[in-house]
């Protein structure tokens, strides 16, 4: 009863337009979810509703109380609306985000156990079972996910669902024009009566064909990936850090070069000071690295797997090893320019 309460199924699909469901059930579909979570839509609607409390009480609201009473219900008013709104948009970002990678993973995962399970499927049909008990009987634990959708199918196909309803609904589950197409040659040798074995065996041939020829592309990328991990991981680090320290150098010694001069009054030219801050540029060099390896990393991506989604796992390992270099070959530089003034 407690939970009943809170209403989050209710606050959930009050929020998500009917028009957008339909789509937004095949969509979470594709990324593994049966049902359309409401619950947990009204649990971001609290969430974002209690974080934009705390941030209006603590933050916006004493900078109204020198209005008039109906100027601080105008502005807090939209000021309430503003960033509830900027939460509402950016935990939407964020879920898009997690459940289009969780999308691609689930089909790269499928794509790789599709050629298995069709050679196993065939193997079925030589032996002389129908489609749909050789459909039933490739299912293996090894297949996990695809193991487990092409189970749903198969025990639809065998409690007299339509072969080529039950085969779509499945292509459907993923986001992928490899498994799509697969389906569709397969629903037309069923339905002609032709030899499904022989046709399986050549879609076999030419899945593992063409995983050999993105493996070798992505070989010869390697050069490639090689020279920018370097730039960006090793040489980028080294040459802001020593742009940080020579700043510092040149800064000095104009400053010195200054003192020099403003004491000596016979000379015709006088040294300024430079104003310069070498933490800015310090600043400057840190989030121009960060800037650096994240787009590096979306490119190596492209170049090695073809898509930016892919590139996902390299986003931290590039960071990381950046910063962490730039900070060693800051403290190895600071100790060899230290004695210079």
């Amino acid at each position: 009863m407690a939970l009943k309460v809170i209403f989050l199924e209710e606050f959930g699909k009050a929020f998500v337009p009917k028009k957008t469901i339909p789509y937004l059930r095949k969509y979470l579909l594709k990324a593994g979810f049966n049902e359309v979570p409401y619950k947990f839509f009204g649990a971001l609607f609290y969430a974002s509703a209690l974080i934009t409390t705390l941030i209006f009480i603590t933050l916006i609201y004493p900078y109204f109380k020198r209005f008039s009473l109906f100027e601080i219900y105008i502005y807090s008013f939209m000021g309430w609306f503003l960033v509830q709104l900027f939460f509402a948009i950016l935990f939407i970002l964020l879920i898009y985000f997690y459940l289009d990678l969780k999308i691609y993973f689930r089909t790269k995962k499928m794509e790789e156990q599709l050629p298995d399970f069709l050679q196993v499927l065939s193997a079925n049909l030589k032996g002389g079972m129908t489609f749909e008990r050789a459909l039933w009987a490739a299912v293996k634990p090894r297949f996990n996910v695809l193991g487990s959708e092409m189970a749903k199918a198969s025990k639809k196909v065998m409690t007299g669902y339509e072969i080529s309803k039950a085969l779509t609904e499945l292509a459907d589950k993923y986001d992928s024009l490899m498994l799509r197409r697969t389906v569709d040659l397969m629903i037309s040798e069923v339905e002609s009566g032709g030899n499904v074995a022989n046709l399986i065996d050549r879609l076999v041939d030419n899945l593992k064909e063409t995983k050999a020829l993105k493996d070798e592309m992505s070989a010869s990328a390697i050069a490639y990936v090689i020279f920018i991990s370097v730039i960006v991981v090793v040489i980028s680090p080294l040459l802001f850090a020593l742009s940080f320290h020579l700043l510092i150098l040149i800064v000095g010694f104009i400053g010195q070069l200054s003192s020099a001069t403003q004491r000596v009054s016979a000379l015709p030219f006088v040294f300024s000071k430079v104003n310069v801050d070498p933490e800015d540029f310090k600043l400057f060099s840190t989030i121009a690295i960060l800037v650096i390896s994240f787009f590096s990393s979306l490119i190596v991506s492209i170049v090695e797997k073809g898509d930016i989604k892919g590139g996902v796992k390299y986003i931290p390992i590039y960071i990381f090893g950046s910063m962490a270099l730039y900070t060693i070959f800051m403290k190895v530089l600071g100790a060899l320019f230290g004695g210079i003034l």
